[in-house]
């Protein structure tokens, strides 16, 4: 069945399509059912990062708000369609996970240099900004891209962020950061231990159950019965919800304005893997929703979405928040609820900025204790790789691809291994290269670019049974 009769098939299936409008009931029921798949998507990446730089509970508190109220205003520009901005599809917009490793190291990069959590940020954002115009420029030549970008290249990039994000998960599960640097005698302790432990049991759980519902909403249950056995065993600070204010303001460039210059060429290349990962978000919730997959009107769409998804990025750092992604959950509740109306997405729209006005939201999310968020980090940071794995999977593994693999692994591991190999590179280049999606990344693009495709115009081994290496033939 070709991609066209499929999309006609969802079409069929649908109780309600892009352009109609559903009754307010079930319009709410199915927003509702949109919000239970992506809100935790949405907070966790500043929790993450607050907890992994050390930040004050009431920035960190401020990031999650900021991450609810930008991802309302850039799922609406994306639905809405302004202009050439958007795609004009029931597409929700969130905080990406692709950035987590990149944007950690650049606040502890400020912070090594004595850097305020102020100036953390302000590097922070301002490289979210700058590099955005990356996704902007490249949503002008999609079909370039596909030649630059193969499945083989940028699954090989999100396989070093998932490998690179393990570390980060463990560091939670030992009891974050923070405890790791100040008392590191008390990092690893039995309760911090258990409770990760308990989150990732019941994450496998729910996520192995029949029942749908607890399975799309796993790492979120998951994460809530640890946070409840953390507050009985006293591990929540609740003191610290009393800090917050009635309204969070949404103030631009609140921390400043600065680039971490270092790690342009890693964030750039992280909004590429991310165009690519959009392109594949839309084409999907396209099919599903059962619009064209081809031809001119497709080719708006995706081009729209990737610059919304640019702008959005944009709009992000502005708002001291995190770069924008579309998100593929949605494309699951769709196909499930039948409802691929645009209507909806208005009021998961209006929903996660309401949300992002009231710090208490942020609040709560604010004091969950890192044993907790490590359990689902370790999960998460393993789909990632997965993720990598199986996108790589979709290209033909010969010997170049095996090749263009191993090398871009062994480049992009060996740097956070054995970090000691760019202690002669000046302090800007072993800051860039020591990100393992910079040298890796970097790598996979450029072998992919200069090693030759036609590989069977090439003399064979004496012994057809062994590759070029000596080796069993893959």
């Amino acid at each position: 069945m070709s991609t066209q009769q499929t999309a006609q098939e969802a079409k069929r299936e649908l109780i309600f399509q892009l352009h109609e409008k559903p009754p307010l009931g079930q319009t709410l029921v199915a927003a509702l059912q949109h919000m239970a798949a992506i809100f935790l998507g949405i907070v966790t990446p500043a929790i993450v990062i607050s907890g992994a730089l050390g930040v004050d509970m009431a920035m960190r508190g401020y990031l999650i708000s900021m991450s609810l109220l930008v991802s309302g205003l850039a799922t609406y520009i994306q639905i809405r369609k302004i202009g050439p901005i958007g795609s004009g599809l029931l597409s929700i917009q969130g905080t990406s996970f692709t950035f987590l490793a990149t944007i950690i190291a650049i606040g502890l990069y400020i912070k090594n240099q004595g850097g305020s959590q102020e100036e953390m940020m302000a590097a922070i954002f301002g490289t979210v900004i700058v590099c955005s115009v990356v996704e902007i420029i490249f949503s002008r030549f999609i079909p370039f891209l596909n030649k630059i970008i193969t499945p083989l290249v940028s699954g090989v990039i999100v396989l070093l962020i998932g490998f690179n994000l393990i570390k980060v998960g463990l560091t939670d599960v030992g009891g974050g950061a923070w405890l790791l640097q100040n008392k590191p005698e008390f990092f690893g302790a039995w309760d911090n231990m258990m409770l990760a432990g308990i989150v990732l049991v019941f994450i496998v759980i729910f996520n192995r159950s029949k029942n749908r519902w607890l399975r799309m909403g796993s790492i979120f249950l998951g994460m809530m019965i640890g946070y409840i056995v953390a507050a009985v065993l006293g591990k929540v600070n609740f003191a610290a919800m009393g800090q917050l204010g009635i309204i969070t303001a949404p103030i631009p460039f609140r921390y400043g304005f600065s680039i971490a210059w270092p790690y342009v060429i890693p964030m750039c290349l992280l909004y590429l893997i991310t165009t690519v990962e959009t392109m594949g978000d839309l084409t999907a919730t396209s099919m599903i929703s059962g619009e064209p997959v081809e031809g001119e009107v497709y080719i708006k769409r995706i081009s729209g979405g990737v610059l919304g998804d640019g702008i959005n990025s944009t709009l992000a750092g502005i708002f001291n928040s995190f770069p924008n992604t579309t998100f593929s959950q949605n494309n699951g509740v769709i196909q499930m609820t039948g409802v691929a109306s645009r209507w909806v997405g208005y009021f998961i729209a209006g929903i996660l900025v309401l949300f992002g006005l009231f710090p208490i939201v942020g609040g709560i999310f604010s004091i969950i204790p890192p044993s907790v968020i490590g359990g689902a980090m370790i999960v998460m940071a393993g789909t990632i790789a997965a993720s990598g794995i199986r996108i790589i999977s979709t290209s033909t593994i010969n010997r170049r691809g095996v090749l263009i693999i191993a090398i871009s692994l062994g480049m992009g591991m060996g740097v956070v291994l054995v970090p000691q190999v760019l202690s002669h590179f000046s302090p800007f280049l072993s800051s860039m290269f020591g990100s393992p999606i910079t040298t890796g990344g970097l790598t996979a693009i450029l072998l992919n670019i200069v090693m030759p495709r036609e590989l069977q115009k090439q003399p064979l081994p004496k012994d057809p049974s062994k590759d070029i290496m000596g080796q069993e033939a893959l």
